[in-house]
């Protein structure tokens, strides 16, 4: 039986993307194995979203072609995408597809068996309309599912390279995600996470449907589905009709993830966001209304190019307002290709660190704040896996609806199910908890303890 390996660098997009290739590749009669094991054939899903994704990707292909010399070596992916060129170069790449027609990289390893010659099955994907079916039954490793509703986007922001590697917006059909994510709870997923390039742009080209409905047949239509996550969500995408859905609904979780970039108008201005920093709080605070308790995470790039003092604070000052349970601070990376890498004044990057250290020390000084609202509360979370730190214990991880990271006693067979927790000590990056019962189907209660 021929053997395939896997390695995913980047976003959950491409985790996704890597089990529905895993998928094509059962389908065929492959076994998979580990990448660090010795395979017929290694697939490379790749990043691009910075130089260092680009970096990092080649040394993963280099890595796969040292393990096996004979393996064919097929590159998929954003990097893919953007650069088949400089990947073709690497003496020992096989097949080169892009981030669509990942079905096609069968055929062409078929086809590379035969006539020993390197393949770049590589398109313009500014041209592609159509959302590529991905069909994801279940996950290898996880106990949150992912579920991919689109592809693309078409916001073009000066710091970024992903419309040139993904294409523009493209929804996937309300059916095929209807009838995907009934798979999902099939398979025994308690918990969906909706995720995309562009996750809430979602209907955006389509006539008379949106992101709001889909939330809603999610919600209605979906037997034994328990909590609707949405991976990531943009202010101007917050819609009145969204926020209704969010107030009205039993599944959606306390939790969204509302990407700032930068508190500063002026400094949105030049990453051409498409909104104001007092329309993004105009939005938040509606929102928090509809979910009370709501907690919200975000990404922020510090030293943007003529990024100054005052508009750094203007950052600071906001996200302190804001108070955010979480933040992603990122030091900007000059991104070759992209309008931003080509501003003048970019920042030196002594300075950029210093900025995000001050960031991440506000962002920690929020999280503790947020989690300390809920200490001697009950809440409901998922176990995930078995805490790495306290190995040899029975200590196990998971998530709260409010993204609160959960460290507790548990057992085995309550990886996966949603269990009523009590957080006894409240901390960042984990809060402390005791098993209070796991929630029965029926909602009948079990507990188990007396």
């Amino acid at each position: 039986m021929a053997t395939v390996a896997f390695h995913t660098l980047g976003c959950k997009v491409n985790h996704y993307e890597t089990e529905a290739i895993w998928n094509f590749f059962k389908e065929n009669g492959y076994e998979r194995v580990d990448f660090d094991r010795k395979s017929d054939v290694y697939v490379i899903n790749t990043c691009t979203v910075t130089n260092t994704g680009d970096k990092k990707s080649r040394q993963t292909i280099r890595r796969a072609i040292r393990k096996n010399p004979d393996a064919v070596i097929c590159v998929t992916g954003c990097y893919a995408q953007t650069s088949p060129g400089e990947i073709m170069e690497i003496p020992g790449v096989d097949v080169v597809v892009g981030t669509k027609d990942r079905k096609k990289m069968l055929d062409y390893i078929e086809q590379y068996k035969e006539d020993r010659q390197p393949i770049n099955g590589v398109t313009n994907i500014m041209k592609t309309r159509e959302f590529e079916e991905m069909d994801v039954p279940a996950f290898t490793d996880r106990t949150r599912a992912s579920l991919k509703i689109q592809e693309g986007c078409n916001n073009f922001c000066t710091f970024c390279i992903i419309p040139w590697a993904r294409g523009l917006l493209r929804s996937r059909k309300p059916e095929d995600v209807l009838v995907q994510a009934q798979q999902l709870v099939d398979a025994g997923y308690k918990e969906i996470v909706l995720t995309g390039i562009h996750t809430a742009g979602y209907g955006e080209d389509m006539k008379e449907y949106n992101f709001a409905k889909l939330l809603r047949e999610l919600e209605s239509n979906v037997v034994g589905l328990k909590r609707i996550r949405i991976s990531s969500i943009e202010a101007s995408q917050i819609t009145d009709e969204v926020i209704e859905v969010l107030d009205q609904s039993e599944k959606i979780v306390r939790h969204l993830h509302i990407p700032l970039q930068s508190g500063s108008d002026t400094v949105l201005k030049r990453m051409r966001r498409k909104y104001t920093s007092a329309f993004y709080k105009e939005k938040v605070e509606k929102i928090r209304k509809a979910l009370p308790g709501l907690a919200i995470t975000s990404d922020v790039i510090v030293g943007f190019p003529g990024e100054t003092e005052e508009e750094f604070m203007e950052t600071y000052n906001f996200i302190r307002d804001i108070g955010y349970s979480e933040l992603h601070v990122f030091p900007y990376s000059m991104r070759t290709g992209t309008p931003a890498a080509r501003m003048d004044n970019q920042i030196e990057d002594d300075v950029k660190n210093n900025r995000v250290h001050r960031l991440i020390e506000l962002s920690n000084q929020l999280a503790k704040e947020y989690a300390s609202q809920y200490e001697g509360e009950v809440l409901e979370m998922i176990p995930e896996e078995h805490s790495k730190e306290d190995s040899n214990s029975n200590i196990y991880v998971g998530y709260t609806d409010n993204y609160l990271k959960v460290k507790l006693e548990a057992t085995e067979d309550m990886i996966g199910k949603i269990v009523k927790v009590k957080i006894t000590k409240a901390g960042y990056p984990y809060n402390e908890g005791q098993f209070v019962r796991v929630m029965e189907e029926e909602n009948e209660v079990v507990s188990l303890t007396s």
